[in-house]
């Protein structure tokens, strides 16, 4: 059976071959512990971990001493967010977030909630995008972050990062953007965007699952949220692992190297995937910003048609409707519901998200195939 066309890149990527490659030697010849450091098994493991930190603070602006190693964006978001929070005084108990934010987010703050915590949650305008003002009329005497996504995983909006930044260094507020979807894809840079935490995923530019890191500008003063043997900088214990930050650091050094090509070659394949759907699909809308917003993405609503019946039969694509993390749920996008998009129109909202082996050839296949779909499920 061949396999469907896969478009779901904002979900998950595949591991390069050169990030596994990299990765491999660390398994079995190299397996050493990254914090041994009385023999050559532990040194070289530490190395790797060095030379890996170097390269994912290269791909965001930052120094290797501002690299904290995680299980991945889920983690870091929670040691952004309760981190702070608990190292605070009483005096600082509010967040600044909005309601299109990642679950690993919206769900700390309500945690936080629950521990005394006053969190502002924002609406986004119908285009997906916040403003400064909205920001600037939140912030508060006791307010200690605001919490703006880089770029929604959904739709791809890609929301004003340093003009937020520069606001919340004005007012002395911490600043974290969780911008998983954004590295790689896109120019990020920590001084240019005033970020003081920033949260990274390597499964979403083609490195391992199961490994993140979270930027911490330095004088921004967190609570661990795991205690034992104080690693890295004693704001995330535990073993290292070190064959996937080696993948971590293969995979930002690709992204670095591709990023300009990439994402104009990406861009030119999901114009012309809109531009014939629209052209050819009657009563299909565009959700989001159409220029604020990553190259890759799209995510279009499709009037008359059953949701769950249009992602049954698009059997020859591997696509979604929402957030890898909430796709087991019945309920339509709560990032679309937010937008103001009608349930039914959110429940036949398809996200269509190219990547790196995406080819031209699949999206004409695609186009066809939605074309085909969508004509038989309306009459």
């Amino acid at each position: 059976m061949t396999p469907p066309i896969y478009l779901d890149y904002n979900a998950t990527t595949p591991v390069d071959q050169h990030v596994l490659k990299e990765m491999l030697p660390w398994f079995t010849e190299r397996f050493g512990n990254a914090a041994s450091r009385t023999h050559l098994y532990g040194w070289e493991a530490a190395d790797a971990v060095a030379d890996a930190r170097q390269q994912v603070a290269k791909l965001i602006g930052a120094t290797e001493k501002e690299i904290i190693f995680t299980s991945g964006a889920t983690e870091s978001n929670n040691l952004a967010l309760k981190g702070a929070y608990e190292a605070a005084g009483a005096e600082r108990r509010h967040i600044i977030t909005v309601v299109t934010e990642h679950k690993a987010v919206l769900d700390a703050c309500q945690h936080l909630e629950a521990l005394g915590a006053e969190i502002t949650y924002l609406t986004a305008a119908p285009d997906g995008l916040i403003n400064l003002r909205q920001i600037e009329q939140a912030l508060r005497p006791d307010t200690l972050l605001v919490s703006v996504m880089y770029a929604n995983n959904e739709i791809g909006v890609i929301q004003p990062i340093a003009d937020i930044g520069a606001l919340c260094r004005a007012n002395g507020v911490f600043f974290h953007t969780d911008a998983t979807q954004a590295a790689g894809k896109i120019t990020v840079g920590v001084e240019y965007d005033c970020v003081d935490l920033l949260s990274l995923s390597a499964h979403k530019l083609y490195g391992p699952k199961g490994v993140g890191a979270l930027f911490v500008r330095k004088g921004t003063n967190l609570t661990a949220q795991l205690d034992g043997g104080r690693h890295e900088r004693g704001l995330r214990s535990g073993t290292l692992n070190v064959p996937g930050i080696v993948g971590f650091g293969k995979a930002c050094r690709l992204a670095a190297a591709t990023m300009p090509t990439e994402r104009e070659r990406l861009k030119t394949l999901r114009d012309q995937l809109e531009k014939e759907i629209l052209e050819t699909v009657a009563d299909v809308r565009i959700n989001g910003n159409q220029e604020k917003r990553l190259p890759q993405t799209t995510n279009l609503s499709f009037e008359g048609v059953d949701g769950e019946a249009l992602l049954m039969a698009f059997n020859r694509i591997a696509v979604s409707n929402g957030s890898a993390c909430t796709s087991a749920l019945v309920e339509p996008s709560y990032v679309l519901k937010a937008l103001g998009v009608p349930d039914d129109l959110a429940h036949a909202s398809v996200r269509f998200s190219l990547g790196r082996f995406t080819t031209e050839e699949e999206i004409a296949e695609t186009i066809q195939h939605v074309q085909e779909v969508v004509a038989r499920l309306r009459a």
